[in-house]
């Protein structure tokens, strides 16, 4: 199967500064993604699962947050990470309709780890994040299960595939066919060098709006796809990831920065759109269990969250953009499809103007 070219490997370099080696979420140490596809006629979806490191998640936590930026959606478990400020689960992104059968895979997940929940100490904060992929997907179906998030989380690895799979399979960008995107970008410090992660699931915009690097791509594009652009009334799920030694109100900041990302790629946030990010460290993990000492915290300075915040922004926008040129083409429901945005730059060639760093 011929892979897609990368967004760099168009010409196109996001920012100024580098990425880590493989240039998506898992270049942060720990960090691992899976995905389960379902793919069969008018069943265009599935779920992706990020753990954010590999040992016990419940007694382990990480610090985490979450920032919504618009909120029509459907999530799950936002308002006690909010509260709390830990992650203790694997995160699951998936279809709106899969967000019940998420929260019980994820239950049982963490209940088969850790017999004591439920009887000697309390229960698990399951975070889901969803779009709808209704256009692609027949999600009145209802097709995924608790088994296909437990497989996403069992096929959890540092190399991932990118676009139309996993939650990816049946969203759309741009109008264009969208799905799973990442990148990632460096942070050097006075005390060391840091990673900051991006994974996006995109179903979000309309082909006029796109920008690439800063240019008006999709007005380029416009008039070259039958099918009349609707209103945007998409959503977008942005997992960041981090090792910067930071609370759980610092990570709130950085994901709060994500927005210039998205922005530069065309987005005007829209009324019906939910833009919903959810971001950990896993620097510091927080024990489930209490101990009789004072816990104590490492976190950066301030002053070094402008840093954080131009990484997040870069890798957030570059891997809106991988989630457009990963995508491959899908027939689905009622026979509904998209063009890529590969099959339109080959069909009608733009010349990316080179950026420089």
């Amino acid at each position: 199967m011929t892979r897609n070219k990368t967004t760099r490997e168009h010409g196109i370099i996001i920012g100024s500064k580098p990425t880590g080696p493989r240039n998506q979420i898992t270049d942060v140490p720990g960090v691992t993604v899976g995905h389960y596809t379902l793919n069969k006629n008018r069943v265009q979806t599935g779920v992706t699962a990020i753990l954010p490191h590999q040992g016990n998640l419940f007694q382990n936590k990480s610090v985490a947050s979450a920032h919504v930026i618009n909120g029509f959606g459907k999530s799950a478990g936002t308002i006690q990470l909010e509260e709390l400020g830990t992650l203790e689960a694997p995160i699951v992104l998936t279809n709106t309709f899969g967000v019940g059968a998420a929260f019980d895979a994820l239950v049982a997940y963490t209940l088969e780890r850790n017999p004591e929940i439920g009887r000697t100490t309390g229960t698990v904060n399951p975070v889901i994040g969803e779009c709808n992929d209704m256009f692609i997907n027949d999600i009145r179906e209802q097709t995924v299960t608790k088994e296909h998030v437990l497989q996403a989380i069992a096929d959890a690895q540092d190399h991932f595939t990118e676009g139309c799979v996993g939650a990816g399979r049946g969203m759309l960008c741009y109008s264009l066919k969208g799905g799973i995107g990442s990148s990632s970008r460096k942070v050097q410090l006075a005390h060391g060098s840091y990673t900051i992660g991006v994974l996006t699931l995109t179903n979000f915009g309309k082909l006029n709006d796109l920008r690439i690097d800063g240019q008006p791509i999709g007005q380029k594009l416009k008039g070259r796809i039958q099918a009349q652009e609707k209103k945007d009334k998409g959503s977008i799920m942005i997992v960041v990831a981090t090792d910067l030694p930071v609370t759980d109100r610092q990570i709130k900041r950085i994901c709060k920065r994500t927005v210039t990302g998205l922005s530069r790629t065309g987005s005007m946030i829209g009324n019906g759109s939910g833009d919903i990010v959810i971001g950990f460290s896993t620097s510091t993990t927080i024990p489930h269990q209490k101990s009789e000492e004072v816990m104590t915290f490492s976190s950066i300075h301030e002053e070094d969250m402008d840093e954080a915040f131009r990484a997040v922004g870069e890798a957030t926008e570059e891997s809106i953009l991988e989630s457009l040129f990963q995508a491959t083409p899908v027939n689905g429901r009622d026979n509904h499809q998209r063009p890529t945005l590969t099959e339109l730059i080959e069909s009608y060639p733009i010349r990316f103007q080179p950026t420089r760093i």
